[in-house]
């Protein structure tokens, strides 16, 4: 991808007009505007291409204008950058509308005619989530296998063949391992232990699994074209600015309030810009996210991907981060971005539990006109509303066992009754065990 450009020095600027046109610099300071004609808080890489509005001379000008009223606005943190420049960031009425939006929608109930959240349909939910999570937070720093072959290795408990699919398996063991941490202060400690975790067998070095990086190691974050576009902080600044990054998590810097939704994502910003370790700085960050959103109360959070939705775009997650850096360390670009994703994540999710629902239905509807209607669990409805719509799929009792978070007896006895008293199912014998095979009548037998 390409490195943005850098905006003007506005210092440079600003000391021209007072000297040759103080009637502009005045109008600029009394026309403050944080916001674009397009109503984008926008980037000067992207701002210089946008039609003028009317009045406004050129876009260097028009810049000048946005950044006075910006700074006017900022609500500085205690942390700094590279260069001493200070973290920042504007509230922006978006902002206050999502994360009100979000207050009511991931701490509350989805908003359907049935609810889902009760035990059995939760736990189903929650590891399909966890699942798709932890496999496109793997693809996106480099896991090769597909999702397919991915989710069937995590339903079968299979041990993992590669460095991908180790790197999957890992991943959702530390995302499952999350929740119990939430009642814990984040320390240095914590960090390395969700980074040991999500790194295990994957790196070239094991002895740098779950340890900070050393001046031998030589890290950049680079492009597709092999250009580097952003080189983190010395290693001898690395347990510092985590310490800082703990205090900022655990609120110790309680002067100034920042919404428990807004915090969590800076903190995935900072970890990432740290950069402490020599690789899974990104699955790092997003744990933490994760665990913050967890932390605070946001159940919905274990049902959402948001790296799923960040696959889709890996050039505006990345130019997020480098906006922020490029212009004064202004987090706003970053939290706008990834505000953007979060709803996303919750309006598809809306839409995939209200497919469910209606696919529950039409099961539902075909079960009471049986001789299975009330016979069957909830955890064999649920199944069976995904086999119907994949005849001839193999099943273990393993891979159901992992699905619905279940001991193997009861697995065992749920698979037998669909295969053995329902006749739903096609029992197999392989080996000492059973597998239990999708018949292409399903439907019918139903």
């Amino acid at each position: 991808m390409r490195i943005p450009d850098n905006p003007p020095n506005i210092e440079n600027i600003l000391k021209e007009l007072r000297e040759t046109d103080p009637s502009l610099l005045l109008k600029l300071i009394e026309s403050p505007q944080l916001l674009d004609s397009h109503g984008v808080y926008r980037h000067w890489d992207k701002l210089k291409y946008i039609e003028l509005p009317e009045g406004i001379q050129n876009h260097e000008i028009w810049w000048i204008m946005l950044k006075i009223a910006r700074k006017s606005s900022y609500r500085q943190l205690p942390i700094r950058g590279m260069y001493h420049t200070p973290f920042k960031f504007i509230m922006l009425d978006s902002f206050s509308e999502l994360t009100h939006y979000l207050d009511q929608i991931a701490s509350g109930n989805i908003p359907v005619k049935k609810p889902i959240i009760n035990p059995q349909m939760k736990n189903y939910y929650i590891i399909n989530s966890l699942m798709e999570e932890s496999i496109t937070s793997s693809q996106m720093e480099g896991a090769v296998t597909t999702r397919d072959i991915a989710k069937k290795m995590l339903q079968e408990g299979r041990s993992p063949r590669d460095r991908s699919e180790q790197m999957i398996v890992n991943n959702y063991e530390a995302i499952m391992q999350l929740k119990n941490y939430t009642d814990e202060r984040l320390t240095p400690e914590l960090i390395m232990t969700i980074h040991r975790i999500i790194t295990r067998n994957t790196l070239d070095n094991e002895q740098k699994c779950g340890m900070y990086r050393d001046g031998d190691d030589d890290i950049h974050v680079i492009a597709d074209n092999d250009t580097i576009i952003f080189s983190p902080p010395k290693h001898s600044e690395i347990e510092t600015r985590i310490n800082q990054l703990c205090v900022f998590a655990n609120e110790e810097d309680s002067e100034l309030f920042i919404h428990p939704i807004i915090r969590a994502v800076i903190l995935h910003f900072l970890l990432s810009y740290i950069h402490p370790f020599v690789d899974g700085n990104g699955r790092t960050a997003r744990a933490l996210f994760y665990w913050m959103m967890l932390k605070k109360g946001y159940w919905l959070s274990e049902f959402i991907s948001i790296s799923r939705i960040l696959k889709q775009s890996p050039s505006q997650y990345a130019r997020s981060f480098l906006y922020t850096e490029s212009d004064e360390n202004d987090l706003t670009y970053f939290i706008d971005y990834q505000l953007s994703v979060i709803r996303k994540a919750v309006d598809d999710l809306q839409e995939y539990v209200k497919r469910k629902m209606a696919q529950t239905a039409s099961l539902e509807n075909m079960l009471m006109s049986s001789e299975l209607s009330g016979r069957l669990n909830i955890r064999q409805r649920v199944f069976l509303q995904k086999a119907i719509r994949s005849p001839g799929t193999i099943y273990s009792i393993q891979e159901y066992m992992n699905i619905h978070q279940v001991v193997y007896q009861t697995a065992r006895k749920d698979l037998l009754e669909l295969s053995d008293s329902f006749n739903l199912l096609i029992k197999v014998k392989e080996r000492k065990s059973f597998m239990f095979i999708v018949p292409s009548d399903l439907k019918e037998r139903l």
